[in-house]
């Protein structure tokens, strides 16, 4: 299934902008929540292709949010990569183990996950 409509979740204005610029740039809709309950909700209202999930966020973390959307039957079919800067391989780890289908560490490299989408795709 093409990826089309992009979720893309992170308390930081400066984040969401960013990676709405980019995705948008390359013919991506954006859609966008600064938080995990606003991602859950977000998710079953919206149904977008693809959520890139942020982790360190006030109230429900990213993690935790993940968790949630990819065990709900009507979101569990969404990928979710988690874009955080919580870099070591047992945050990647435990990202993966909550239902998440890949992990970019921050700074995200545009390319990089321009790339990852695509390989969705």
């Amino acid at each position: 299934m093409p990826i089309k409509k992009i979720l893309v979740v992170d308390d930081s204005p400066t984040e969401r902008l960013a990676m709405t610029e980019l995705l948008t740039g390359k013919g991506y809709q954006v859609v966008t929540a600064e938080s995990g309950e606003d991602a859950i909700a977000r998710s079953k209202s919206e149904k977008p292709d693809l959520i890139l999930m942020d982790v360190v966020m006030p109230g429900m973390n990213g993690y935790q949010a993940t968790r949630t959307i990819s065990r709900d039957e009507l979101t569990r079919n969404i990928p979710i990569i988690m874009c955080t800067s919580k870099g070591l391989e047992t945050d990647r780890i435990w990202g993966m183990r909550q239902g998440a289908h890949d992990y970019l560490v921050k700074p995200v490299d545009g390319a990089e996950l321009l790339a990852r989408i695509q390989a969705l795709g």
